[in-house]
């Protein structure tokens, strides 16, 4: 006997192919469509399942529900389906309850669907949501199929009510699980091979900006925000086309395919070609909209922690006194920390009465007191930002100090550029910035993306050098511009990026303006990033010969060595291996290779 769910994987399948030249279209309407059919068939396999159990199906009490992806709508061709059959203690007992399930679960599985299972009381609902983040988010939105849908709306209105009541307290829970993820999945615009849902920016933070509407803490962004995440849904679509499962990793075997389903790829150019720049294009789409994402969660968290904030009573005796007396509302107390920057809040905030169109490092001096004071910049602020009539050949000595100071924020630097980045204001600074932003890189020892890796090396970058001492002002700014740029040069069918690096270089930092000597160095260590590392690996430190010969690369600059090899160490520990443990010792800063590099430089210095 056919199920109602019999080949129903399939037409998900069959539904879902791209056009007849290979591109993926309408990914919505097919969304739409692969809900209406799901719902349709577990509608039929509900009635099904009611007729062939031994005993009489009540009408009240027991229903059959859809959560997660599919009540969304967002169902994609290989998704597994959420599925909850919800009662009342009274309507039947387990032996009964189990009989019903395995009617409904054993065809589904027989189909080839992935589900995933539940059967629980209104009860039993309300207390999972109320001690299980994930599952509370997953459960807001909960969409009947079949038996009792007034017993399923009820209990989908009951968690609603309870997560808006209980947001209020969890809301640091619910924005600590967003930075969990982030430790572990970083951001989507710089991986490699991101899982698209958890990544920062992916699909799990649609979700997320959602839970945090429904708590009527904050309004939900419309407009550029929703075409970011149906594009995110379209490019899942493709994956699991592309992999024929159920998956949110796009890893590099599916990355030339998704990108050519995507419509990315010009189909006159040449193979080879047409994979490169199609998988660059990619990853443009992808922090595209993971940024937009990303700040939609960014800027939703922030309203919510201010309506937080203002719903506190500050002071509240002298409040009280001051309203009695006829007193005025307390006013909004800004903290100025630099020219046109101030505190409020907990954030960094453009200081009373500036106009951004009339200050050019404006964006400057907010990204140095981000990475100095450890503070984010208000969202709404950071859209401000854009109006700033930053000129990339118009530097100062002050605007040039503050570049510097905000290369040497330390670990801070990499949270501050991705802000500023998200509203294009390094590569208003270096136009050669634009392009390697959101480059993915062709080796695999680089997790992420090459305008990210950088931004990590000079992260890691310290005024102490290699022997002992410290860099003096000039010799740091070298460093941390080499750092900055040392990948500059990794551009589509380049074959030295080293040598292409070193040829930008110079061009940059002149028209910054910074002094010849801080030119030269930072270009010499822009053109030999990779030759200490090289030496080390496949050249004899006992022989004077190698020394020599690495020793007049630098001009016997015994201040450049140390430099030299600082930039290795921080470009080696820097690698976030996709492949694993193997790969970081092949390619990273194992002990190994931190042992051999120290003994090219310490023979190289004594060659000095």
């Amino acid at each position: 006997m056919t199920s109602a769910v019999d080949g129903l994987k399939q037409r998900f399948m069959e539904m879902s192919q791209p056009d007849d030249d290979g591109v993926y279209r309408n990914g919505s309407a097919k969304r739409k469509a692969r809900t209406e059919l799901a719902m349709q068939c577990l509608t039929r396999l509900w009635d099904e399942a009611c007729a062939s159990v031994s005993f009489d199906v009540p009408q009240s009490g027991i229903g059959f529900a859809a959560v997660g992806s599919l009540a969304r709508g967002q169902i994609g061709p290989s998704s597994d389906l959420d599925l909850v059959i919800i009662y009342e203690p009274r309507a039947l007992n387990d032996q009964q309850l189990n009989e019903l399930a395995n009617k409904l679960w054993y065809p589904l599985w027989d189909s080839g669907l992935d589900l995933d299972h539940s059967i629980r009381t209104r009860a039993q609902c309300e207390e999972v949501t109320d001690h299980d983040l994930p599952a509370a988010m997953g459960w807001l939105d909960v969409r009947p199929i079949a038996g009792d849908t007034d017993l399923i709306v009820a209990t989908s209105r009951s968690i609603l009510e309870r997560w808006r009541k209980a947001a209020r307290k969890r809301l640091p829970e619910l924005l600590d699980s967003a930075t969990s993820r982030l430790n572990e999945f970083a951001r989507l615009q710089y991986v490699n091979q991101p899982d698209i849902k958890e990544a920062r920016g992916g699909l799990r933070d649609s979700v997320l900006v959602s839970a945090l509407a429904a708590s009527w803490l904050a309004d939900r962004p419309h407009g550029s925000y929703d075409e970011a995440v149906e594009r995110l849904l379209d490019v899942r679509d493709c994956i699991h086309l592309v992999a024929g499962k159920d998956t949110n990793l796009l890893l590099t075997p599916y990355q030339a395919k998704v990108a050519a389903m995507l419509g990315l790829a010009d189909p006159t150019w040449p193979a080879d070609e047409r994979a490169a720049y199609s998988i660059d294009d990619l990853q443009t789409l992808l922090a595209r909209v993971g940024r937009r994402i990303s700040f939609a969660l960014d800027s939703t968290a922030s309203r919510a922690e201010h309506s937080l904030t203002h719903e506190k009573p500050r002071f509240a005796f002298f409040q009280m006194f001051s309203q009695r007396a006829g007193g005025k509302r307390e006013a909004p107390q800004f903290d100025v920390v630099a020219p046109g920057v101030a505190k409020h809040e907990g954030e960094l905030v453009l200081a009373p009465g500036v106009d951004p169109t009339a200050d050019a490092k404006l964006a400057l001096r907010m990204a140095v007191a981000s990475g100095e004071f450890g503070l984010p910049i208000n969202p709404s602020t950071l859209m401000n930002l854009k109006r700033c009539p930053i000129r990339d050949n118009q530097w100062d000595e002050e605007s040039r100090e503050l570049f510097v100071r905000l290369l040497a924020c330390g670990p801070e630097l990499m949270d501050v550029w991705e802000s500023i980045d998200f509203v294009d204001i390094p590569g208003r600074w270096m136009p050669e910035w634009l392009g390697i932003r959101n480059r993915p890189s062709a080796s695999a020892a680089h997790r992420y993306t090459i305008d990210r890796h950088m931004v990590e090396v000079t992260s890691r970058l310290g005024r102490q050098t290699p022997s002992g001492g410290r860099y003096d002002d000039e010799h740091y700014t070298a460093l941390l511009l080499a750092g900055i740029t040392h990948d500059i040069g990794k551009r589509a069918f380049v074959r030295d990026h080293a040598a292409e690096g070193a040829r930008h270089v110079p061009v940059i930092l002149k028209r910054m303006g910074f002094a010849p000597e801080i030119v030269q160095w930072s270009t010499t260590l822009v053109r030999e990033h990779l030759t200490l590392s090289e030496f080390a690996s496949g050249r004899d430190p006992n022989d004077p010969a190698v020394a020599q010969e690495l020793a007049d690369r630098l001009g016997h600059d015994k201040m450049l060595l140390d430099m030299l090899f600082d930039l290795t160490r921080a470009d080696g520990s820097s690698l976030g291996a996709t492949a694993g443990e193997s790969i970081t010792k092949q390619y990273g800063w194992s002990k190994w290779r931190a042992s051999i590099v120290h003994t090219m430089y310490a023979a190289v210095r004594a060659a000095m």
